[in-house]
């Protein structure tokens, strides 16, 4: 039997990357995961439920600001999916501290790649590289044609998505037709979902912050969710789908307010006996808060701003449907309560 080659996931401790591996997994593929340092692989092939005896999971090191080890991470690799990319919990002292390492971790990646021969890499990117900048319109719906203005009023993470996605185009754009390798990008609206490792991710902040009532009510601040696990599962099939090829794809559920959610949690949670806060906050208490906090301040400006994405194209191309958001949110605050972290 020929062995079978493994499927490169960078970036193997993040969020989404563990829940794409798992499925890869499951499914019977073989991994290799990148990571800074083996200092977690125990630790993460407990979480994953494979022993450190097997073949079929393995991980070297290879980080987004160094050239060295990527050449080997991707050798005797046809597929990639490259999830890493720094998120922050706060506001950075710069912005090139995100922009920096995730274009050119990302073109490193794919400089690594095209000399390996990959055929195919499936690139995370973000809703984030579609509508920031300043251009989010009431009633606008966006889709895979949009693209974030990076000279607009944008967030240093919304612009670092930006950047790498295009420089991730531009450097595919740039190869010979016949031996261009394929790229897809999936863009997730905001992750919620069970973490499978102990570290949360920041982008369950929200969930964390009501189910440990650090705030006193829901202010009029909404998104579109999507559960983690679907988002890996259009990772996975972006692998393999024939018609996904050059194509960004909208990876999002529905639109929810802030409160939507505390209700859906404080529901879940009433027979356990814990309480969420789920009082409305008036716009004006937000904008005299945010007047002192700068934290505050950066989503004052999105107070009452509904953001919609199509995704016709993903579940066309893909096969692939959200589940629903009321799991979702259930699963995210039992996995942060199992985890000690609310």
């Amino acid at each position: 039997m020929t062995e079978q080659p493994p499927i490169l996931v960078t970036g193997a401790s993040g969020y989404i990357a563990l829940h794409v591996m798992r499925q890869l997994l499951d499914a019977g593929n073989a991994v290799r995961g990148t990571l800074r340092s083996l200092d977690r692989e125990a630790e993460l092939r407990e979480v994953l439920g494979v022993s450190a005896s097997s073949q079929q999971l393995e991980f070297v090191t290879a980080d987004l600001t160094a050239d060295a080890g990527w050449d080997a991470a991707v050798t005797g690799c046809a597929l990639v999916v490259h999830t890493a990319s720094p998120v922050p919990m706060s506001k950075p002292k710069h912005e090139d501290d995100l922009i920096v390492p995730a274009r050119e971790g990302a073109l490193r990646l794919l400089r690594a790649a095209r000399a390996a021969g990959v055929r195919r890499v499936v690139m995370t990117s973000s809703v984030a590289a579609v509508g920031a900048g300043g251009q989010r319109e009431e009633g606008r719906r966006y889709s895979e044609a949009d693209w974030s203005n990076v000279d607009g009023d944008i967030d240093a993470y919304s612009k670092s998505k930006t950047l790498a996605e295009r420089a991730a185009w531009e450097f595919v754009a740039g190869q010979p037709e016949d031996r261009r390798m394929e790229l897809v990008t999936i863009n997730p609206s905001l992750v919620l979902g069970p973490n499978l490792a102990r570290d949360h991710s920041p982008s369950v902040e929200a969930v964390r912050k009501l189910l440990a009532r650090e705030v006193p009510g829901c202010p009029r601040l909404g998104w579109s969710f999507v559960d983690v696990r679907d988002v890996a599962a259009a990772h996975v099939a972006a692998l393999t789908a024939p018609e996904a090829a050059g194509h960004r794809y909208i990876c999002s559920g529905g639109f929810h307010w802030m409160s939507d959610i505390a209700d859906m949690l404080a529901g879940h949670l009433a027979p356990m006996g814990r309480k969420v806060p789920t009082r409305r906050l008036p716009d004006f208490v937000v904008r005299l808060v945010a007047l002192f906090d700068p934290t505050v301040r950066m989503v004052a400006s999105d107070l009452g701003r509904r953001s919609e994405f199509d995704t016709a194209a993903i579940r066309r191309d893909l096969g692939w449907e959200p589940r629903p958001i009321a799991q979702t949110v259930s699963d995210t605050a039992d996995s942060l309560i199992a985890h000690g972290v609310a």
